[in-house]
């Protein structure tokens, strides 16, 4: 048996699961339905975080400076990462509950409705103070929505998945949020190729919210007859309040998670949306190329995505995050120098290492997360440290970004508040267990 780390009071022990010989023969259509409901949830959230760095300060906040209006429209996008560890909570009680099954569903179509009702709210123009506030109602349930997707298409996944390939198969909708990126900036520039810049003003940008409608409907097709989570249909009790359990039992273990998981929501978002207000608006590169160089580098993040969940198979998982946290760090002052230079194949090489680093931690997570938690606490004790990394790293950045490229010159600045945040997560993995599921005649019940 392979040596791993001892557990600490909080943590729970190595799990030891038993090898299924084969996949259930329906994990490949779980898996595919999984996914694609990721990436449309992720396609809402991802859509609102483009349009903030590319119009709706001058729309929504017009009484700005360009600055602040830019920063107000961050702080928006903030709200929905404000908002889901709230949902996480909710959608985890039931994912507890009720089983993950039903959690898929209802995100999914929250999230959908609120998407499509950011593209009908009129500008500051129009209805004045009453239009950033209904965005800010908007973003917020966009985000409530979106912390119960997470907890319920992962864990529907990797409870189906053979433990020994659990991170190969619960990585594909780990795809999923680079798939709704692709789809979400894909029409976004496909617009600003075909619009003038005031028919993308006036009426462009609300198109990708409302095609949202569309992709929610072929997604809750998908999911109706998606079958519950074997683990969760074993379990002969059900926890009577799972927050009150996680807090209780593994609070340390959510804010090492919480911590881990920073760099990551913090380097993506870097990447996605301050740089793409930065490159616009402060270093004058067109809105398609801008666009164009963080597609390409997501697209092979998205590729490579089961090439390293192959690897958190084989070598484990805390040594891919390990080695992920530790790449970022040393990267993030690279990364800065090459997007000032405000070329494409430079500012797209800086993108793409980032990315790679990126996702050598998240390709893994889907299947470290759930491994952490037993399996009546799973759903909310998972999906509630997922989404507090995300308030951590991605509410912030682009608005401390932003505040912090003030002024003339490389922005080094916004460096080293990535590198810093890098260090956190480095640590918080360090002291977190080894989970690669390993053979045992019986298995080991994880506790608190």
């Amino acid at each position: 048996m392979r040596k791993t780390d001892p557990p600490n009071q909080t943590d729970p022990p190595h799990r030891t699961d038993p090898l299924p010989p084969t996949a259930p023969p329906s994990l490949p259509r779980l898996v595919a339905a999984s996914l694609a409901g990721t990436a449309i949830e992720f396609y809402d959230f991802f859509v609102y975080g483009t349009a903030a760095a590319l119009v709706l300060g001058p729309l929504f906040f017009p009484t700005f400076s360009p600055l602040a209006g830019t920063l107000a429209a961050f702080a928006t996008f903030g709200v929905g990462f404000v908002a889901r560890p709230l949902g996480s909570v909710v959608f985890g009680h039931i994912g507890d509950r009720r089983g993950r099954r039903p959690v898929l569903i209802a995100s999914l179509l929250l999230t959908g409705l609120a998407t499509v009702a950011v593209g009908c709210v009129p500008t500051y123009e129009s209805i004045g103070i009453a239009a950033p506030l209904l965005l800010l109602v908007l973003r917020f349930l966009q985000g409530f929505g979106l912390g119960g997707e997470w907890g319920g298409a992962v864990l529907l996944t990797a409870e189906h998945a053979p433990a020994e390939r659990r991170a190969l198969w619960a990585s594909f909708p780990q795809i999923g949020p680079a798939v709704g990126f692709l789809l979400a900036n894909g029409i976004m520039l496909a617009l600003s190729a075909l619009l003038t810049d005031a028919q993308f003003a006036a009426w462009g940008w609300r198109v990708p919210f409302w095609a949202a409608g569309v992709l929610a409907v072929a997604g809750l097709a998908l999911r109706t007859s998606l079958a519950e989570s074997p683990d969760f249909l074993r379990l002969s009790e059900h926890a009577r309040v799972p927050l009150a359990e996680v807090v209780r039992g593994h609070w340390r273990l959510v804010l090492l998670t919480a911590g881990a998981l920073a760099v990551g929501y913090a380097v993506f978002y870097a990447v996605t949306t301050w740089s793409l207000a930065y490159g616009v608006e402060r270093l004058g590169v067109s809105r398609t190329v801008m666009l164009a160089c963080i597609m390409a580098a997501v697209v092979v993040k998205g590729a490579l995505t089961p090439l390293a969940a192959m690897l958190g198979d084989r070598y484990g998982r805390r040594p891919l995050c390990l080695i992920g946290c530790t790449a970022i760090a040393l990267w993030m002052f690279p990364m800065i120098a090459l997007l000032s230079t405000g070329q494409p194949l430079l500012m797209f090489s800086g993108f793409l290492v980032a990315m790679l680093a990126f996702i050598t931690m998240f390709a893994v997570i889907a299947a470290y997360l759930p491994e952490l938690y037993e399996p009546r606490v799973r759903c909310t004790g998972a999906a509630v440290g997922y989404n507090l990394g995300g308030v951590l790293g991605g509410a912030l950045t682009p608005i401390v970004a932003t505040a912090v490229a003030q002024g003339d010159g490389t922005p080094w600045g916004v460096a080293a508040y990535l590198s810093g945040i890098a260090l956190l997560s480095l640590g918080c993995f360090a002291l977190l267990p080894e989970t690669r599921p390993v053979r045992a005649v019986e298995p080991v019940a994880a506790t608190g």
